[in-house]
């Protein structure tokens, strides 16, 4: 049932994604559910993940505090910038409140500052005793994707989904891209992430950006603009580089209109989800598959599931040579593509949401 305030009304409810982008992302669905539920909705992300979520359907306005409990590189804890946070959040008059973490974090912390800043009533997964810092202590079902936890909760909390909404990743329209792509088709190679072990090496990727040239697709490199360096040198000669060209608005319209993206477990792949393109996934096993997949669209894993690596949410890989993304042959990248591109219902496997794997 959608959660009324005393007198009728509907909530003002804050959701809580402190984490990066491609997490924002998969907040997604739960946003939707909540705003179908709520007068007013707001997000609270994190510096990393702000601009995925002004581009989620269903947000209403977009709160940003950089936690000292997140990120790979977290911020001191000051008065100053808890205060801030408890003005912020006490001006908003929210009712209610859920926090969204992944199965590995605690919702704890952030449940205190909430219940400091008088939101009356707060839900959240947690394996931790919560005290008095939560009303609703969800537990979600073992080895659950993180798309369909999140949403988990938003129907425990009393949010349901509105007609009609299937429940996948989405973004608002991007805009149009044809300026920075030039015509159609091509497939997008997206070479970096955050977290080193979950990407190709730049020689490994490089060299798959030329397989790719020479069995004749067309090559557009994505990246930040932190990574021109990368960029460039996978592009080579082979492919446009599109290095620190795009915001991420700019970056889904990219993706949108590619026939396929290969990339890391990284937020693009998220994106690429978002906007309904498939994906080739580079998947290293530090964090499992189960969770953090591309959600919702035919995809194809690559890389070896049962590495050394596997489960250690290493950010840096542990083992020589980095085996389990760098060990992908160019004849696996190019059987996935073609696989997605010429029959993309030609899978073995199914997910949660019937995408192909």
């Amino acid at each position: 049932m959608t959660p009324l305030r005393s007198g009728g009304r509907r909530p003002r409810t804050l959701v809580v994604r402190l984490d990066s982008a491609g997490d924002v992302l998969l907040a997604g669905p739960a946003v939707r559910a909540v705003a179908a539920g709520s007068s007013y909705t707001a997000l609270l992300c994190g510096p990393q993940g702000a601009a995925a979520g002004r581009m989620l359907p269903g947000a209403d306005e977009v709160l940003v505090y950089d936690a000292p409990w997140v990120g790979l590189e977290p911020p001191p804890v000051t008065r100053t910038a808890t205060r801030r946070l408890m003005e912020t959040l006490t001006a908003g008059r929210f009712d209610r409140a859920l926090a969204l973490v992944s199965y590995h974090q605690s919702p704890l912390p952030i449940a205190l500052l909430l219940r400091l800043a008088g939101i009356g009533w707060i839900a959240a997964d947690s394996e931790d005793y919560p005290g008095a810092l939560l009303d609703l202590r969800h537990r979600r079902p073992p080895h659950r994707h993180e798309a369909l936890a999140a949403l988990d909760l938003a129907r425990a909390a009393g949010h349901a989904l509105p007609p009609g909404d299937d429940g996948g990743l989405r973004v608002t329209p991007p805009p149009r891209t044809t300026h920075l792509t030039g015509p159609e088709p091509y497939i997008v190679v997206h070479p970096g992430a955050a977290v080193p072990a979950r990407a190709w090496t730049p020689g490994r990727a490089a060299r798959a950006v030329a397989a790719l040239s020479a069995e004749g697709y067309r090559v557009v490199v994505t990246g930040g603009s932190a990574e021109r360096e990368l960029t460039a040198r996978v592009a080579g000669r082979h492919a446009l580089d599109l290095g620190g060209a795009t915001d991420l608005p700019h970056l889904a319209g990219v993706l949108a209109r590619a026939r396929a993206v290969v990339a890391g477990n990284t937020g693009p792949a998220h994106l690429a989800a978002a906007v309904g393109t498939p994906v080739v996934s580079l998947f290293a096993p530090v964090v499992p598959a189960e969770r953090w997949a591309p959600y919702g669209v035919p995809h194809v894993l690559l890389g070896d599931r049962h590495a050394a690596c596997a489960d250690t949410r290493a950010r840096h890989c542990p083992v020589p040579g980095h085996p389990c993304l760098d060990g992908i042959g160019d004849a696996e990248v190019l059987a996935a593509l073609a696989a997605l591109i010429h029959d993309p219902a030609d899978q073995e496997e199914q997910t949660e949401r019937g995408a192909a794997v």
